[in-house]
């Protein structure tokens, strides 16, 4: 590569020594040979080439021009302008191709796919000679396409069986119960999957779709009781003075759940130590007590929001409704009030939805699988919103749709960790998956 560089040096030379002419004797000519700026001119066709920033690294030898954030995913170079400045006025300037020597001047168009590609000073008094090496990065991926790949064919053989999968204590773990047996699977990755056995302590008939965790402690609840473990097998059993319907979430620091204080009338509480508190919030509609979505976020106003959407009514009626529950912080005379909202009042999502779960990503939120009222599948399609919740729409399937491999399917797991989204198992009408696979947006920590 030096043998080529110093051939083509020398050829510029020779080329660009009758170029130049002659300077009146009274001007003093600089001896610097230094290059400050590499850009490009604006093309309307090439959208974000002239934002392109260029560093300019001076070396003993052979300097390097390189950009440190690669241009957008399909930026074509093959015809760009290039656009150049110096500490000093040079007596010549030229751009070396492997192919071609052309002398610079500010207004050719030239391609910058080749490589390697060099552009060489010669000072204002022909004494010096700076040459520098370009770099041009675009970026090889397409910064909106989702990647998915499946990370382990099956966790277990149970057919028939209900899952659920929490983070607990940094590691992945599931639970799966046919009716007859239950046990718990724990997986640091998603991978590779251990059989922690049948857990202990909790109820026969548990319905482990209810199992929440707040990363170090989880809980279950049923009738008067609520159960909670600190190391995913051993159970213990904690009495409480209402009856439970349905575990929501976790969420602000605290463990929310769907109680009966009477038999006409939900209450949500909140349940923390070994104490039920009720919090006099009352749905004013109809409420989903299973297969429903849940999912946590911090909103762009910087308020910590919760949703709940879909799922089955106590009369079994498949519902559409999405339920808000937002946490306002630091207002006037008191440290923040709660709110809850029906955001399907006026905002339908024209089909009612059970068994699909949602993440919050990229600041968007994102829907998967599940079923309307009609047991008919959603597919592989992927529905976000852009809003928070008010209204949604079906993603670009060019972009980001689950592989060809992923079964449509409900009643499925999500989960967000480390610019990743999880999805763990699920059925369909006639099979139990026990499969895992994992998505990324390629941009998502650009």
């Amino acid at each position: 590569m030096r043998k080529y560089l110093y051939i083509l040096i020398g050829f510029l030379a020779l080329t660009l020594a009758g170029c130049n002419g002659s300077q009146s004797s009274s001007t003093t000519l600089s001896s610097v040979a230094k290059l400050v700026t590499l850009g490009f001119r604006a093309d309307d066709s090439i959208p974000g080439l002239a934002k392109a920033v260029f560093t300019v690294e001076e070396r003993l030898d052979t300097g390097l021009v390189y950009n440190k954030d690669s241009m957008l995913y399909g930026t074509k170079l093959n015809k760009v302008i290039p656009y150049l400045s110096f500490a000093a006025t040079p007596s010549a300037t030229a751009i070396i191709f492997p192919d071609t020597v052309v002398q610079y001047t500010g207004n050719d168009t030239l391609d910058f796919t080749k490589s390697p590609i060099y552009i060489s000073l010669r000072s204002g008094d022909k004494k010096n000679t700076k040459v520098y090496e370009v770099r041009a990065s675009v970026h090889q991926v397409d910064p909106d396409l989702y990647q998915w790949d499946r990370l382990n064919e099956g966790i277990y053989p149970l057919d028939d069986s209900e899952q659920k999968v929490v983070e607990w204590d940094e590691k992945f773990v599931m639970y799966a119960s046919n009716g007859f047996e239950l046990r718990a699977f724990s997986s640091p990755d998603g991978i590779q999957w251990t059989d922690l056995g049948e857990p202990t302590g909790l109820p026969i008939g548990t319905r482990v779709r209810q199992i929440i965790s707040d990363g170090s402690t989880l809980y279950y609840g049923i009738g008067n009781n609520i159960y909670t473990s600190s190391d995913a097998v051993h159970w213990t059993e904690h009495p409480i003075s209402q009856k439970v319907i349905t575990m929501l979430m976790h969420w602000e620091s605290m463990v929310w759940v769907l109680t009966a204080p009477n038999e006409s009338q939900y209450e949500l509480a909140w349940f923390m130590g070994d104490t039920l508190n009720m919090t006099e919030m009352r749905p004013d509609g109809e409420f989903p007590v299973s297969d429903f979505a849940t999912v946590t976020f911090t909103s762009a106003s910087g308020r910590d929001r919760a949703m709940i959407i879909g799922g089955f009514s106590e009369y079994g009626r498949s519902l559409e409704t999405r339920w808000n529950f937002e946490f306002t912080k630091y207002m006037p005379g008191g440290d923040g009030i709660f709110r809850m909202e029906e955001f399907s009042i006026g905002r339908p999502v024209s089909m009612a939805l059970t068994g699909a779960s949602v993440v919050y990503y990229n600041k968007q939120l994102l829907l998967f699988g599940g079923v309307n009222d009609k047991m008919t599948y959603l597919g592989r399609d992927i529905y976000i919103s852009n809003n928070e919740g008010m209204t949604w729409t079906l993603a670009d399937t060019t972009k980001n749709r689950l592989p060809e491999i992923y079964q449509a399917r409900q009643k499925q797991n999500a989960i967000v960790r480390d610019d990743y989204i999880y999805l763990f198992g699920g059925q369909d009408s006639k099979n139990t998956f026990s499969d895992v696979y994992r998505g990324r947006l390629n941009s998502i920590n650009w």
